[in-house]
């Protein structure tokens, strides 16, 4: 009994325990480019943002402040995400809205924090955009995008 345990434990030193259960699509986006293509057109922080999942620090993006009507596009493919009708300020030091364009932004599990946490990205490239949490406003949508600057580009209406 003793060299059978002995062989079943040296045989799952040696098998992956990662089963078709635990195997993850890999998504792919209508707007794709290699890494050295996205590192070409961004800049540094939005790269680190939107292609390595990063976070901005709070409070540094000027987009935090913008009141004007216009529309938040994804840095990386230029697609429509959010709308300035739809920002709130959230405290917590990044843009922060109660609802996203529908269609153009995608969601995911993640647990990198050690938590459960719902991503969001673009829908169209793919780009980290922020997460989102069910403590936004009440009286709309009850949900707080809380986007990084960086991962957009403000477009604003008169143009």
């Amino acid at each position: 009994m003793k060299k059978v345990f002995i062989l079943m434990a040296f045989a799952a030193l040696f098998t992956s325990c990662k089963g078709s259960a635990q195997e993850t699509k890999k998504e792919t986006f209508e707007v794709t480019k290699t890494d050295a293509e996205w590192k070409a057109q961004l800049t540094q922080e939005q790269y680190y943002v939107l292609r390595q999942a990063g976070t901005e620090r709070p409070g540094s993006s000027p987009l935090n402040y913008i009141k004007e009507a216009g529309t938040f596009h994804c840095a990386g493919c230029d697609t429509p995400l959010f709308k300035t009708a739809y920002k709130f300020d959230s405290g917590t030091g990044w843009p922060s809205f109660d609802r996203g364009i529908e269609g153009n932004i995608a969601y995911s599990t993640d647990r990198n924090l050690g938590y459960t946490r719902t991503e969001e990205h673009c829908a169209t490239c793919g780009g980290h955009l922020g997460h989102v949490f069910n403590d936004g406003p009440k009286a709309t949508t009850g949900k707080r995008h809380c986007i990084n600057g960086d991962a957009l580009v403000f477009v604003p209406s008169s143009k």
